[in-house]
């Protein structure tokens, strides 16, 4: 399983919320690639950023940032954060990303997922599903969609996403733990590899998501930020 650190970065700053919100915001570093950088240092497999900014405005506003620690680290980057148009997209890649995470514009228009593969590869597009409940949030979770978990999973399937971005909403950034039993049923139930997040808080956690058979990844934020993990513990555990 691989280990993605997050990076969500609000006006320069690395944060992380709680549920998504912005009235819950905590400020961990004024400073975006030393953190990038001690995550490397430490041995994760990838940088996982997202642009809150974006992610509410509907237009990426941490491009300069993205490039600069695409430039001075050595590891695969997926961004998201506002992705929602083909210039977006290619610019985000020509920034840095690897990966680029999308989510809103495949709620309201399905086919710009076909767009996308097409014309940068499905290996490079990760479908965020965002969840509450098992209804699917859009616009930086402010909203609701009409789309059930299951119904827009198969939607992503057809339409070329690469890999799947899970999140629970009413788990994430709370430390408490992770929706194990909808990671489990979405790796079952999906073709197409799955990364968990939201509420990861310990190593049991991760222990526990380790034996979801299937499971491509784990993005960490919280837990990493106030040291109830550590990356190089996980290695270790790992073998």
């Amino acid at each position: 399983m691989k280990i993605y650190a997050a990076i969500d970065l609000y006006k320069g700053q690395v944060v992380r919320l709680r549920q998504g919100k912005l009235e819950a915001l905590t400020v961990y570093s004024s400073d975006p690639l030393q953190t990038a950088q001690l995550w490397e240092d430490q041995g994760a497999d990838g940088l996982h950023i997202v642009d809150l900014e974006g992610a509410f405005e509907g237009k990426p506003k941490q491009l300069s940032v993205l490039e600069k620690i695409a430039q001075q680290t050595h590891l695969p980057i997926q961004y998201g954060g506002g992705l929602r148009t083909e210039e977006d997209v290619f610019k985000a890649i020509e920034n840095g990303a690897q990966r680029v995470v999308i989510g809103s514009r495949l709620l309201t228009d399905p086919s710009f997922l076909e767009k996308i593969s097409g014309a940068v590869g499905s290996e490079r597009i990760v479908a965020a599903i965002d969840a509450k409940d098992g209804q699917i949030l859009m616009e930086g979770w402010t909203k609701e969609s009409t789309y059930r978990m299951e119904t827009f999973v198969k939607i992503l399937e057809k339409s070329g996403a690469g890999f799947l971005l899970y999140t629970n909403v009413l788990t994430d950034g709370t430390l408490e733990g992770p929706d194990i039993q909808g990671t489990k049923k979405l790796v079952e139930n999906s073709a197409l590899p799955v990364f968990a997040s939201g509420g990861i808080g310990c190593l049991r956690d991760v222990e526990e998501l380790q034996k979801i058979k299937g499971l491509y990844g784990a993005i960490l934020g919280k837990s990493l930020y106030e040291k109830k993990i550590s990356i190089q513990t996980i290695k270790n555990i790992s073998g």
